[in-house]
C-alpha cells in the first residue's frame, strides 16, 4: 500500500476526509477514538500525548507549533494524522464540544463557540508519524506560498496558512525537511453589523463592548507598595476598547482587546466607577508607574455599592536567571543557546547577537532559545541575548561558541610546560635547577560524545584533560623520586565540582561578631551564622551572581546585602563581611516635620539630610500613623575610607540598553522607621533628600545625581529618581546649594547617592605562591579588591574620600580589577588595591627603598606615570598588604600602553587573556617554613586539574579528607620532619609513593627553648578514586638529624594494634604506620577534617592540630596538647643542609631558571640571636605538586598573632 494511500485510511480511521482536514473547520464530529489498525502499521507510530495549554482565557490551544517549542524532537516534521482527547480519556468526538483541527497546525477549541455556561475541556493530542527507517540526505524547503484567505465569519475568530513544499518527498522522516510545511496565524472576521453580546446581569451599552449596570456603583482603594496611597493610578476595563487589536495571549494565543481607560484615582488613591456590573465576570487593570500591573475581578454582590481593595507591587526589572552555556560543537552539528529571564511583568521581546552584532530574526527565528543548525566555521564566537519589557531591559553574559572541523582534534593532545619544585636534595643538572616539567592540559570545553540534540544545557560536560600519563623516575641523592609526567591530552568528562562561600560577619568598626545572624539569599533563609559570626554556604549550581543578604536577630547591625564572587570552577573563597552598626534611634512626632542629618566624620558639615513632612508616616496596611517614631537612620559615609570595605552590594544598576553600569556613590543610608510602643515598622510617604552640593567636587556629577535603592534580590541598585539643584538660606547672610530629590520609605529601606560614571577601566593582578613570581605558581581563589578613591589633583576634594568598592577572585590568568580613570590627567583617580586567602592578607611588593620594576611586574616608564606605592612606603609600621597606584586610562595610539596593566573599558577581554609576560601587579603569599610533593600533579586552587590516577593524594574531586599527625620534639633547636606516603595494602599502589610532606617545627615559648612541636599532614587511608576497595597507607615520619623516638601516645598504640596488618618499627629514628580508616581524635594526636573544598579541609585541622583538641582552632601551637608522637633529638645541630635552609639559600631562577648550590648553615636562632617565637605553617600552602618555599627566616606567615602584634 503507497504512503499517499495509507494516509488517506489513517484519515478515515480518524472520522476525517481528506478534504475537511485541509479546511480546519471540522466539528464536533471530527475525531473517533483511536482503530487497531492503526496501531499495528509498522511504518506509523503515535507520538506520547502532549498537553500544553488548559481553557482558561479564551479556550484551549493545543497547537503544534507550541507543542515543538517544549518537546522539539518527539513531533515529526510533517504529522500524518493528528487524535484528541480530554484529560479524563474522553475522545474529542465523544465531548459534544466544537473543535477545530489541522495536522499542520494543531487542536484547537474556542469557549466562546461553546453552548452558554459551558466551556471547553481540558485537551491533549498526540500526531501520527511515520518511522524513522533509514538515514536521509540534506533536504531543502522552497519558498512559503501567500497567506490564504481569512474564513472566519463577522465577529469570529479563524486560520489562514500558508505553506512550502520539501525538495525530498520521501515519506521517511528521517528523509524530510525539519520544520512544519504548513503554518498558520490566527485572523478576525470582519465587524458584524449587530450586537451579539449578553449580559448574566445589566445591559449592554451603547458602544456593545461591556454590560453595564446603571444602579452600581463600585468604590476602590488603590495602595502602592509598602501600602502608601497610590495617586494617579490608572483603572482600566480589561478587553474593552473601540477596536480589537491582534495581541498573543500568554496562555492561549487569542486575540484580545486592549483595555479602555475608565477613571485615575485621586490624591489618596480611591476612585469611583459608575455602571459596572458585580457580576463575577468583569474585569480591571490597574497601572501605575514602576508598578507591574495588576488585573482584578470585580466580585459578585446584590448590593448597589461594592468596594475594591487593590495593592501594587513594586515592578520587577528583568534580570537573567540563567545565562547561555559556552559550548563545543562540530562543523555540521546542531546547538542551541537559552536564556533564562524573569520580570514583572515578563520581558516579551528576546533579541541575540553574534561577536556583537544583532542577528536576523527573519535569517535565524529565535525567541528565548536560540538553535543554530548546520554549524558553520564561522559562527563560532561569542552569542548573548538581550530581553526587553515594561519593565527594562537587560543583557545575558556572552558564551562562546567553538566550532571544530569534522576531522581536527577536539583537544590540542600536545600537554604544555608545567613546571614542579622538587625536594632539597633533588637538585637537577640537566636543567641547572630545582624544578621539572611535568606537563599539564588546560582546561577547556571540547566536543565529546554528545549527540545532535538541541538542548539549553548538555547532559554531560566534557573538558580537556590528561589522557595518557607516564611515571618517570627523577634522581635525587641516594633515592628515585617517582612523578607522573602527562604525555597527551584528550577530551574526558568535565570533573565535578562544587563552589563554597565561607567566611565571617563582623562590625566594621571593632570586629564584633555577628552571632546567629540570618542569611537570606532570593528571600529565603539558606543558612545562619555561629557563635564567631562564622558561615559556610554551598553554592546553588548555575548560580551566575550570589546575592547574600546578612540579617542580625540582635538589630545592633544594618541588614547589609552583599554579592559575593565564588569560584565557577568549584572550590571554596573566603570572604571578610564588614557590617556597619545601626545608629541609635532617636524620637520623632509624627505631626512634626522632621529632619534628619547624614555625616560620620568628626569636625565636618553633613553630607546629607532626609526631611520627613508632617503626618508622612503609614502603617503597613496603608493607615496614617500618629504618635511618636523610633528613627534609625545609619549613614556609610564616603569621607571616611575605612567604610568602603561595608559598602553594600557591588554598585552596579542595569542601564536602560540593558548593559550592567557601574555607580560612584556619595553616601549610602539605611532607614529604620518604628512605633515606639509596639515596634511595628512604618512607611513614609514623600519624604525630601537634600545634599549639600558643595560635597559634590566634580561639577559634572551634580547635573547627573541621582537617588537609589537597593534590589535585595538581585543585588542591583534601581532609581528611585533625580536630584535637582536648589539654593537654600541658613541664616541671615549664609545662602547655600543643595541637590533635592524626593523619595517614598517603602519595604525597600537602603537609599544611595550616586552618579553613573563611565570612565571606566580594568587593573591586572596576579597573586603568587612566593617571591619567585613564578607562572606555574600562580594561586587562584584570592579575593582581589580595589577601592577607587575621590580624584584629588584638579579638585578641590577631601582626598580620603572613597567612591566605589570592587572584589574579583582570581582566576588561573589572574583578575582584572573595574576602577575608574582619566585619560586627560594620568593622576586624576587613584585606587588602593588588596588581596586576601582564606581571611590572610596578602602581601604586595615593596616600593621602597628601591622601586624594582621587575619585582613588581610593570616596566619603566609606565610604572614612574603610575605612581606604584606600597602602604608601607612612607611609615614602615604601616601593613605591606595594599598598594596606591594611579589610574591612568591608557592611550589607544600607544602600544606599551595598551598592553596592561591598565586596559580600556572595552577591551576586558585583552586583560583577562593577556599573556603572562604583559605587565601586571603583583601579591604573594608569605608562607611557613613547609614543603609539598605530589606524585601526581593536583593544583588544590583549581579542583578540574585532579587527575584519575591510583596514586592522587586526593581521590575523590569533591570530598577533600586532611589528615595531620602531632609530633612533639624534645631538642635546643627546631626540627625539620618529614612524611613519605606510600600505598599499604591496596594491590594497585603497595610500595607506591604518594607524595612527601616536609614541616618545620614550631618552638614553644611557654614550655621553654628546648621544647618544639609540628603538625605533619600525611594521606588519609582510604577509597581510591575507583571507589573499589580501600587501602591503608603506609606512612613513615622521618624527623630530620639525630633524634630517637621516645612515646607513642597509648590510645594511638592500642588502635594501630588492634587494627590489623601493624607496621614494622624497628627503626628508633622514626615511626612508621598503617594510617587510621577512621577520623580519631586529639587523644589519639591525629587530626581528620573532610570537607568540599581541599584547601578549606587542610586550614580546620590545622586548627584543631595547634589548639590540640577536636572541636576547637589556635593559631599558636600548643606542644604539650594532643601529642601523637615524641621524639628527643641530640644537643649538636643538624650538620647536614635542612630541606628549608637548602630551600631559602636556593637561587631558583625563571621557568626552569639557575639555581645555587651555596649551603649557609643556620642555627635555631634569627639574626638577632633570639630564639624564634611561635609561628604557624598555616593556609593552603603549597597547594600544587611540589610547590616549596623558599622564604627566609624573617619571614613567617601573616596570619602568626606574635608577629602581627609585634608588627
Amino acid at each position: 500500500m503507497s504512503g499517499r494511500s495509507m494516509c488517506a485510511l489513517v484519515l478515515l480511521l480518524l472520522g476525517v476526509s481528506g478534504s475537511s482536514a485541509q479546511q480546519g473547520a471540522w466539528r464536533r464530529d471530527i475525531l473517533s477514538p483511536r482503530g487497531p489498525y492503526v496501531e499495528d502499521l509498522e511504518e506509523y507510530e503515535w507520538t506520547t500525548w502532549f498537553n500544553v495549554d488548559h481553557p482558561g482565557g479564551r479556550g484551549d490551544y493545543e497547537q503544534l507549533e507550541a507543542i515543538r517549542f517544549y518537546y522539539r524532537a518527539r513531533v515529526c516534521a510533517v504529522p500524518e494524522a493528528i487524535e484528541a482527547r480530554t484529560t479524563n480519556w474522553v475522545p474529542a468526538a465523544s465531548t459534544g464540544e466544537i473543535v477545530h483541527t489541522d495536522k499542520a497546525i494543531g487542536f484547537w477549541c474556542i469557549n466562546d463557540e461553546q453552548p452558554a455556561g459551558k466551556n471547553c475541556s481540558n485537551y491533549a493530542v498526540r500526531f501520527l508519524c511515520t518511522r524513522d527507517v533509514r538515514a536521509s540526505a540534506k533536504p531543502s524547503w522552497g519558498p512559503w506560498s501567500d497567506w490564504s484567505a481569512c474564513p472566519a465569519n463577522c465577529g469570529e475568530v479563524a486560520v489562514q496558512k500558508r505553506s512550502r513544499t520539501c525538495s525530498s518527498r520521501s515519506n521517511h522522516r528521517g528523509q524530510q525537511c525539519s520544520g512544519p510545511a504548513v503554518e498558520g496565524r490566527m485572523c478576525q472576521g470582519p465587524d458584524c453589523s449587530g450586537c451579539n453580546l449578553q449580559c448574566s446581569m445589566g445591559r449592554v451599552n451603547a458602544e456593545c463592548y461591556a454590560c453595564t449596570c446603571a444602579d452600581h456603583t463600585l468604590l476602590g482603594t488603590v495602595r502602592s507598595t509598602g501600602g502608601l496611597p497610590a495617586p494617579g493610578a490608572a483603572i482600566l476595563r480589561s478587553g474593552a476598547g473601540s477596536a480589537p487589536t491582534l495581541r498573543s495571549d500568554s496562555s492561549s494565543g487569542a486575540l484580545a482587546k486592549e483595555p479602555r481607560l475608565l477613571t485615575v484615582s485621586d490624591h489618596n488613591g480611591h476612585f469611583r466607577i459608575l455602571g459596572m456590573c458585580p457580576d463575577g465576570n468583569s474585569s480591571l487593570t490597574i497601572r501605575l508607574a514602576n508598578h507591574a500591573p495588576l488585573d482584578v475581578t470585580v466580585p459578585t454582590s446584590t448590593e448597589h455599592t461594592s468596594v475594591l481593595h487593590v495593592k501594587l507591587e513594586r515592578a520587577k526589572k528583568p534580570i537573567v536567571m540563567k545565562n547561555p552555556e559556552s559550548k563545543a560543537r562540530r562543523e555540521g552539528q546542531t546547538t542551541a543557546f537559552c536564556c533564562k529571564v524573569s520580570g514583572a511583568p515578563e520581558p516579551t521581546d528576546f533579541q541575540w547577537y553574534h561577536n556583537g552584532s544583532l542577528l536576523d530574526s527573519s535569517v535565524v527565528s529565535y525567541d528565548s532559545t536560540l538553535v543554530l543548525r548546520n554549524l558553520r566555521m564561522d559562527q563560532a564566537g561569542e552569542y548573548y541575548c538581550r530581553a526587553s519589557g515594561p519593565a527594562g531591559a537587560v543583557k545575558s553574559k556572552p558564551a562562546t561558541l567553538t566550532v571544530i572541523g569534522q576531522e581536527e582534534a577536539s583537544c590540542e593532545p600536545n600537554p604544555e610546560s608545567h613546571l614542579i619544585r622538587l625536594p632539597h636534595d633533588c637538585y637537577q643538572n640537566q636543567t641547572d635547577s630545582f624544578y621539572y616539567d611535568v606537563g599539564r592540559c588546560p582546561v577547556s570545553t571540547c566536543v565529546g560524545q554528545l549527540d545532535n540534540g538541541i538542548r539549553c544545557k548538555d547532559t554531560v560536560s566534557y573538558c580537556c584533560g590528561v589522557a595518557k600519563m607516564v611515571e618517570k623516575q627523577i634522581q635525587c641523592q641516594g633515592y628515585e623520586l617517582p612523578t607522573m609526567v602527562v604525555t597527551e591530552c584528550g577530551c574526558k568528562k568535565c570533573v565535578e565540582t562544587k563552589a563554597i562561600v565561607r567566611g565571617r560577619a563582623v562590625a566594621a568598626d571593632t570586629g564584633e561578631p555577628m552571632r546567629f545572624g540570618h542569611i537570606f539569599m532570593n528571600g529565603v533563609r539558606v543558612s545562619r551564622t555561629g557563635y564567631k559570626g562564622t558561615f559556610s554556604i554551598q553554592v546553588p549550581p548555575d548560580t551566575e551572581r550570589l546575592v547574600l543578604t546578612f540579617v542580625d536577630n540582635m538589630q545592633k547591625f544594618v541588614n547589609t546585602t552583599k554579592v559575593l564572587p565564588f569560584n565557577h570552577k568549584g572550590g571554596a573563597v573566603y570572604h571578610e563581611i564588614k557590617l556597619l552598626r545601626k545608629k541609635a534611634p532617636v524620637t520623632l512626632l509624627s505631626t512634626n516635620t522632621n529632619t534628619l542629618e547624614l555625616g560620620e566624620v568628626a569636625g565636618q558639615e553633613p553630607m546629607a539630610s532626609i526631611e520627613v513632612p508632617p503626618n508622612s508616616f503609614f502603617r503597613e496596611n496603608g493607615e496614617v500613623y500618629v504618635g511618636n517614631v523610633q528613627a534609625s537612620v545609619t549613614f556609610l559615609d564616603p569621607r571616611d575610607v575605612s567604610t568602603a570595605a561595608a559598602a553594600q552590594s557591588d554598585l552596579n544598576f542595569v542601564g536602560s540598553e540593558g548593559d550592567t553600569l557601574p555607580l560612584r556613590t556619595y553616601g549610602m543610608f539605611s532607614v529604620d522607621f518604628r512605633d515606639e510602643e509596639a515596634g511595628e515598622p512604618l512607611n513614609a510617604g514623600e519624604v525630601k533628600v537634600k545634599l549639600d552640593a558643595s560635597q559634590v567636587t566634580m561639577a559634572e556629577h551634580r547635573d547627573n545625581m541621582m537617588l537609589w535603592s537597593l534590589n535585595p534580590e538581585t543585588g542591583l541598585w534601581e532609581e528611585e529618581g533625580h536630584l535637582k539643584m536648589e539654593k537654600k538660606r541658613r541664616g541671615k547672610r549664609e545662602e547655600r546649594t543643595f541637590l533635592i530629590g524626593n523619595m517614598e520609605i517603602r519595604e525597600r529601606r537602603l537609599f544611595n547617592l550616586d552618579v553613573p560614571e563611565n570612565r571606566r577601566c580594568y587593573v591586572k593582578v596576579r597573586v603568587f605562591r612566593s617571591e619567585r613570581f613564578m607562572a606555574s605558581e600562580q594561586v587562584e581563589g584570592v579575593v582581589t579588591s580595589l577601592i577607587n578613591m575621590e580624584p584629588t589633583p584638579g579638585y578641590s576634594s577631601n582626598p580620603r574620600a572613597w567612591g566605589r568598592f570592587d572584589s574579583v577572585i582570581t582566576g588561573p590568568n589572574g583578575a582584572c580589577l573595574p576602577a575608574f580613570c582619566d585619560d586627560q590627567k594620568a593622576d586624576a583617580y587613584t585606587a588602593y588595591v588588596m588581596a586576601n586567602l582564606g581571611g590572610e592578607e596578602l602581601e604586595a611588593v615593596a616600593s621602597s627603598p628601591k622601586l624594582n620594576p621587575n619585582s613588581i611586574g610593570v616596566p619603566q616608564p609606565r610604572l614612574g606615570v603610575l605612581n606604584y606605592k606600597r602602604t608601607d612606603h612612607d611609615d614602615a609600621r604601616v601593613k605591606k598588604t595594599a598598594f596606591s597606584i594611579n589610574l591612568a586610562k591608557p592611550s589607544p595610539n600607544n602600544a606599551e600602553e595598551a598592553n596592561g596593566p591598565i586596559y580600556s573599558f572595552e577591551n576586558l577581554k585583552e586583560c583577562e587573556e593577556a599573556p603572562f609576560n604583559a605587565p601586571h601587579f603583583r601579591f604573594f603569599r608569605v608562607e611557613g617554613d613547609r614543603y609539598d610533593y605530589n606524585t601526581v600533579p593536583f593544583n588544590e586552587d583549581d579542583p578540574m586539574s585532579w587527575t584519575e590516577d591510583y596514586l592522587s593524594w586526593w581521590p575523590k574531586p569533591m570530598e577533600y579528607r586532611a589528615c595531620y599527625i602531632k609530633v612533639k620534639l624534645n631538642a635546643p633547636h627546631e626540627i625539620n620532619v618529614r612524611s613519605r606516603n606510600m600505598g599499604g595494602t591496596h594491590p594497585r599502589t603497595v610500595g607506591q609513593l604518594y607524595g612527601i610532606r616536609d614541616t618545620r617545627s614550631i618552638r614553644d615559648m611557654e614550655q621553654g627553648p628546648a621544647l618544639s612541636a609540628v603538625c605533619l599532614e600525611f594521606k588519609c587511608s582510604g577509597m581510591l578514586y575507583d571507589q573499589d576497595r580501600v587501602d591503608r597507607t603506609l606512612v613513615k615520619v622521618i624527623p630530620q638529624g639525630s633524634c630517637r623516638r621516645d612515646s607513642v601516645t597509648p590510645m594511638l598504640q592500642e588502635y594501630l594494634v588492634n587494627h590489623l596488618p601493624l607496621a614494622v618499627n624497628n627503626d628508633t629514628n622514626e615511626f612508621t604506620m598503617l594510617a587510621p580508616l577512621d577520623p580519631l581524635g586529639h587523644n589519639y594526636g591525629i587530626y581528620t577534617v573532610t570537607d568540599q573544598d581541599p584547601r578549606t579541609a587542610k586550614e580546620i585541622a590545622l586548627g584543631r592540630c595547634f589548639d590540640g583538641t577536636s572541636d576547637g582552632t589556635s593559631r599558636v601551637m600548643k606542644s604539650n596538647e594532643g601529642v601523637a608522637l615524641t621524639f628527643t633529638c641530640g644537643d649538636k645541630e643538624v650538620t647536614r643542609t635542612s630541606v628549608f635552609q637548602q630551600l631559602q639559600n636556593a637561587q631558583a631562577g625563571g621557568q626552569g631558571g639557575q639555581g645555587s648550590s651555596s649551603v649557609v648553615m643556620t642555627s635555631g636562632r634569627n639574626g638577632n640571636g633570639q630564639p624564634r617565637s611561635n609561628r604557624r605553617q598555616r593556609g593552603g600552602g603549597a597547594s600544587g605538586n611540589g610547590r616549596g618555599n623558599n622564604n627566609n627566616n624573617r619571614r613567617r606567615s601573616t596570619r602568626n598573632p606574635v608577629r602581627n602584634a609585634r608588627a
